[in-house]
């Protein structure tokens, strides 16, 4: 239930980026709903392999190539989604930010924390 939960809040905050950013478009909830779960999975998928991958330059940057890395990951999903669409890198990089920081907010409010 939770994670059908966390879904949806991601969905939400993509929802919301366009309100954020001009460069960002989402065209309806349902292509919010699509593009979370593929944002997830390629999250869950790919990003811990990309990661390993180039984890000498993360760590020469001091862990800001993270930042690169999140945001052609969210470029990336932008391309390949109908109905969500990025303007391109530095669109992606602001807006991986920005929907990390809003997902982050709703699931502190909505999800309650579960006790240790």
């Amino acid at each position: 239930m939770r994670i059908l939960l966390l879904w949806l809040i991601n969905a939400a905050a993509l929802f919301l980026l366009p309100y954020v950013f001009r460069w960002v478009e989402v065209d309806s909830i349902g292509a919010a709903l699509v593009a979370a779960l593929v944002l997830g999975l390629i999250n869950a998928l790919v990003r811990p392999i990309l990661f390993v991958l180039t984890l000498p330059v993360t760590l020469l940057t001091l862990g800001l190539f993270i930042f690169v890395l999140n945001g052609l990951l969210f470029w990336a999903v932008g391309s390949f989604v109908d109905g969500f669409r990025v303007a391109g890198f530095w669109s992606g990089v602001f807006g991986a930010i920005v929907y990390s920081l809003i997902s982050w907010a709703l699931a502190s409010l909505l999800l309650p924390r579960k006790p240790v």
